[in-house]
């Protein structure tokens, strides 16, 4: 492996040991599994908004100071717009902004990639588990 000082980032493109990579900056933010899971249900009700709590019923298996920690690094990113009705309790909205819902088809691609090849994933794991691993070809 060469030093992070050798490598010379493709033109045009970042450099993933630099922390400042564009590529790695965006995997930190959107790299989440509540992440995606908010972009791929509020992509559905595009362009309308959706409830905090119905965010919450969709998403199952989060908390709601998880679904509240996601939404707000999403707001503060700009890729997620919120609405307050001022009732009580109040009411708060959810909708994707048009840079939110650009990761809508990134993401949906990365999806397919693994509906295909899970499976795969899943038995190479199986297999080293087991002691069964063979030598995989680059």
């Amino acid at each position: 492996m060469t030093s992070p000082a050798k490598r010379a980032p493709e033109r045009g493109r970042g450099d993933l040991f630099d922390p400042q990579c564009p590529t790695r900056r965006l995997l930190d933010r959107i790299g989440t599994k509540w992440t995606s899971m908010a972009v791929k249900v509020l992509a559905e009700a595009a362009p309308d908004e959706v409830r905090f709590a119905e965010l919450q019923r969709r998403m199952a298996g989060i908390s709601q100071k998880m679904l509240s920690s996601t939404l707000q690094g999403m707001a503060r990113d700009g890729l997620v717009g919120r609405r307050v009705e001022p009732t009580v309790p109040p009411r708060v909205y959810y909708r994707l902004t048009p840079l939110g819902l650009s990761l809508e088809g990134p993401l949906a691609m990365v999806r397919a990639w693994a509906e295909e090849h899970m499976a795969e994933i899943d038995r190479a794991n199986q297999l080293s588990r087991t002691g069964q691993e063979g030598s995989v070809s680059l």
